[in-house]
């Protein structure tokens, strides 16, 4: 880590996603002009592992910053705020050390603060014991030794066409004064175990709610089908409000006759977009 650094924290145990957006529109602010003179973000983006390949199709992305930090998130384990702070030190960007440190540092105590607070859990997870082996160490910050297993504010279901917007889910929700923990199953869950069997365990006894991100491709999608009607035989009638529809864009197929009872967060109506973020945090913040 950079020598300028002292801290009484261990960045190098903090995972990147403890950095808000306010800290990446910062460093996209430094890292995304082209300069002959300082190390950029195509400099960062090398020192994380990124091929000559990949990097070039960075190029057209409209914050490139921001890009390779969530995809270096996403894919590698050892994705830390240590090892971020490293490789600014290491490509000379001492400057952007300097200047964000007191943000990066607050932004990690945050994190340490929300990691010891007791977990708020719907009635289902205190009565799910004994775990199996199976169901042990399934996530990034699962404890190895069988400890407390993570917990999370909500599950998303999701296919992959519709990614993007689960980055935007996760910089509005995780990154900012909401700071929710969601559980994304290709960023957070670890490979090697049976799907089935890990998404029922995620959704029953370590997420508080779901969120269904609805689409046409969501239709087509065993996986979603299944977490759908998962999560819903766990609360019928929504009588816990476990399970929240999102509709981002619009559909040709019709809407799912199995949610046509519960209230849709809607993204598509632009009367409503400024306060679609803050009506789901609230929804998953409820104990």
């Amino acid at each position: 880590m950079s020598a300028l650094w002292k801290s009484s924290l261990d960045l190098w145990n903090i995972p990147l996603r403890a950095l808000n957006i306010n800290v990446r529109k910062r460093l996209g602010l430094f890292l995304n002009p082209r300069n002959t003179v300082a190390s950029d973000w195509m400099s960062v983006a090398e020192n994380m592992g990124f091929s000559y390949l990949e990097i070039k199709n960075y190029e057209d992305c409209q914050d490139p910053t921001r890009k390779i930090l969530e995809d270096w998130q996403s894919r590698c384990p050892g994705a830390k705020v240590g090892k971020l702070v490293s490789i600014l030190d290491n490509v000379d960007r001492k400057d952007v050390v300097e200047d964000l440190r007191d943000l990066i540092e607050e932004d990690c105590r945050r994190y340490i603060e929300r990691q010891n607070e007791p977990p708020v859990q719907v009635p289902e997870v205190d009565s799910c014991v004994p775990r199996t082996p199976e169901r042990q160490g399934i996530t990034l910050e699962d404890d190895p030794q069988g400890g407390v297993p993570e917990l999370f504010d909500a599950f998303i279901c999701y296919c992959l066409s519709d990614f993007d917007f689960v980055h935007e889910m996760i910089q509005q929700l995780e990154q900012t004064d909401h700071k929710l923990k969601l559980c994304v199953f290709d960023r957070d869950v670890l490979p090697g175990s049976c799907v089935w069997t890990i998404t029922s365990e995620l959704i029953e006894k370590r997420c508080k709610r779901m969120v269904v991100v609805i689409s046409d491709e969501y239709l087509d999608s065993d996986a979603c089908d299944f977490q759908t009607k998962f999560a819903l035989s766990l609360c019928p009638g929504a009588r816990s409000k476990r399970l929240i529809p999102v509709v981002y864009r619009s559909m040709k197929k019709p809407f799912p006759s199995i949610l046509r009872f519960l209230t849709v967060c809607d993204y598509t109506r632009p009367c409503t977009q400024s306060w679609f973020w803050v009506r789901l945090a609230r929804a998953l913040s409820l104990p």
